[in-house]
């Protein structure tokens, strides 16, 4: 918690999968504390995230259609609790990921230039 407090949580490779009717976020990478002892926790342990059964059948109906998977978007406080915003989305083609790095080529192409003048 006081990690997370201190802005040294990250959830950018971070994905959500579900195991039986429990979804578990896995790859959050949440630095160990600082100010303890020799008992720290692992960064990137595995964690259960709590979440209504009726949303937790909306998410199963959706993934299982297929080619959806669950992301986590935000990290936030609400009061004393940690929120974890979760998200159902698709993944990227590989033609999209291509057009993607193509853009990204050209744009830094283009910065270099002008830099340079």
């Amino acid at each position: 918690m006081k990690s997370i407090r201190a802005g040294l949580a990250q959830i950018s490779d971070a994905f959500v999968r579900v195991d039986g009717d429990i979804p578990i976020l896995y790859h959050a990478h949440i630095t160990e504390y600082d100010h303890c002892g020799y008992e720290n926790h692992n960064p990137y342990s595995p964690r259960k995230l709590l979440i209504h059964k009726r949303e937790m059948r909306k998410i199963k109906q959706a993934i299982q259609s297929g080619g959806y998977t669950i992301v986590p978007t935000r990290m936030y406080f609400k009061g004393s609790l940690v929120k974890v915003e979760i998200a159902v989305a698709r993944g990227k083609k590989l033609y999209d990921k291509r057009e993607d790095m193509k853009a990204a080529i050209s744009k830094r192409e283009t910065d270099r230039s002008l830099r340079r003048g």
